[in-house]
């Protein structure tokens, strides 16, 4: 049987990033409050009672190891045949529960590797993550939104000419907090630690941890920007509530941080409650007018990480991905032009021969577009 092994914890470090230009909102555009938590781990069955366990100094106890594994099959955006239903009907849900049986068999039994291939043990009957707006889709992005790709480095077939046409992500440096949250095909554990005044979570992949203070201060000067923004939380009875401000507009709201880079005047709304001993409820406001449309909510199900244990993500920023991705297209570069003296005009060669992850051509590879 394959099992998820485990580690030592890795070193976290917290990830600062230069001040930023701001831009300002779309004329007509107003913030609204982030919606109420919509609790989605029991789909529209009513949740058991659950009596919420205390800290030694009072606060609700959201401390564990979560992942979202278990939200695998869930697209973000909602599709065209739920219509607004945010929940699986009883035939579809048995359909889930089917394919999550099978993923976990092979995995335990095929799989040739216990460490890229996480897997869902249990099955959830959303429909999509996006809550609200009801349809469940993720509004249009705005004309300033819509210029803002990231940018795809060896995940899609440059050229490159600079370290900024690579993501984050490639960089070892961040995927934000959404795209840190959202699961990917491993790396999904997120580690919550409490103590009077903070809560410290930390997530597997990359490494980042945030420090989320519950003791009244005040936000950060405006003028200062940060990767993780700046989170300031207070407690709605059981439920966490986090305001995060002062992103910079490096990073974007898509699973491992890529899709379109938001402003840094973006707010963030995130909501945390243990509904059980074994689900912790996430979710996520986004509001940003300068990139979206309207503001749209995302929730789901965390629940326990298998091993209960953060693996060390050993990726960091000085790593050689990008020097030698640069130095082969600088060679392509010469060859190109040694080529074109030669009267050979050919198409320049794409730094991973129009190939991507696990080897698959990029067009047909995760999901991942042609760049």
């Amino acid at each position: 049987m394959a099992t998820r092994r485990v580690g030592s914890l890795g070193t976290a470090a917290m990830l600062v990033g230069a001040a930023t230009l701001s831009s300002q909102p779309i004329a007509g555009q107003e913030r609204s409050a982030a919606p109420p938590l919509v609790v989605t781990a029991f789909g529209d069955k009513p949740a058991p009672p659950y009596t919420v366990r205390r800290t030694s100094w009072g606060d609700p106890d959201l401390q564990g190891v979560w992942s979202s594994d278990d939200t695998s099959g869930i697209p973000m955006s909602r599709p065209e045949q739920y219509g607004d239903r945010l929940y699986q009907d009883e035939q579809e849900f048995a359909e889930r529960n089917q394919q999550v049986e099978r993923g976990v068999q092979r995995a335990e039994n095929e799989a040739t590797s216990s460490f890229r291939g996480d897997f869902a043990r249990r099955a959830l009957p959303q429909t999509s993550l996006i809550v609200d707006p009801a349809d469940g889709r993720l509004p249009a992005f705005t004309a300033e939104g819509a210029k803002r790709p990231m940018p795809r480095g060896t995940y899609g077939n440059g050229p490159l000419d600079s370290y900024t046409d690579f993501s984050g992500y490639e960089r070892c440096i961040t995927r934000g907090i959404v795209g840190s949250t959202l699961r990917v095909v491993y790396g999904n554990g997120q580690r919550i630690v409490q103590a009077p005044g903070t809560v410290a979570l930390s997530y597997e992949m990359v490494h980042d941890t945030r420090l989320i203070y519950t003791d009244g201060r005040p936000h950060i000067n405006q003028a200062i920007h940060q990767y993780l923004g700046d989170s300031r939380a207070h407690w709605e009875g059981d439920e966490l509530v986090v305001e995060t401000t002062n992103l910079t507009d490096r990073t974007a709201i898509g699973p491992n941080g890529n899709g379109n880079r938001h402003s840094d005047q973006m707010k963030m709304t995130e909501r945390f409650k243990r509904v059980a001993d074994d689900v912790l409820q996430y979710q996520v406001t986004i509001d940003d007018p300068v990139t979206y449309a309207q503001p749209f909510t995302l929730s789901m199900p965390l629940t326990p990480l298998d091993g209960g244990k953060l693996l060390p993500y050993d990726c960091h920023e000085g790593n050689y991905a990008l020097l030698q991705s640069l130095g082969a297209e600088r060679a392509e570069d010469r060859a190109l032009e040694a080529d074109r003296k030669k009267g050979i005009v050919r198409e320049r060669r794409p730094v991973q021969g129009g190939l991507g992850v696990g080897g698959q051509p990029i067009s047909e590879g995760a999901g991942i577009p042609v760049r």
